[in-house]
């Protein structure tokens, strides 16, 4: 099977998730999200779509921006922990929404804790990620220590 990155193939493609990325970012700190929260749900949904590459970018972005260790090692277990604000529960359900809406088990994100402008950014912080986690995946960006 040929290892085709699709960034250096259509470079333009990419460039506009570039560009939509930019604009999502601007989109969630625009609705006060903290930027914490968005490399939560950054992670998550990486976690959910298998993509190791960006599991370990945005790891090291949350822990830069000042994220525990503590709580990035339960955010795959989120709602068993009690680690999480309401706001970030809410986040990181809907992102679970948003990159698996069929998958039964889901966690119910409508809680009160966003306003409707955050839910929509992180809707769209969601499904940009999505197509990140799926750019870098079939790209086969390597992971190595």
């Amino acid at each position: 099977m040929a290892h085709i990155n699709l960034g250096k193939q259509h470079p333009a493609a990419y460039k506009n998730v570039l560009t939509l990325n930019k604009e999502v970012e601007e989109t969630v700190s625009q609705a006060g999200l903290d930027a914490k929260l968005a490399e939560l749900v950054k992670i998550r949904t990486s976690q959910l779509n298998g993509c190791a590459f960006c599991l370990r970018m945005h790891t090291r972005d949350a822990l830069e921006k000042g994220e525990t260790t503590d709580r990035l090692a339960v955010v795959a277990a989120w709602w068993e922990s009690q680690y999480f604000t309401d706001q970030e529960r809410a986040a990181l359900a809907l992102a679970e929404e948003v990159t698996r809406p069929m998958e039964p088990g889901r966690h119910e994100w409508d809680n009160g804790a966003l306003s409707d402008e955050q839910v929509s950014a992180v809707t769209w912080l969601a499904i940009v990620m999505n197509a990140w986690n799926r750019i870098a995946v079939r790209s086969h960006y390597p992971v190595a220590p």
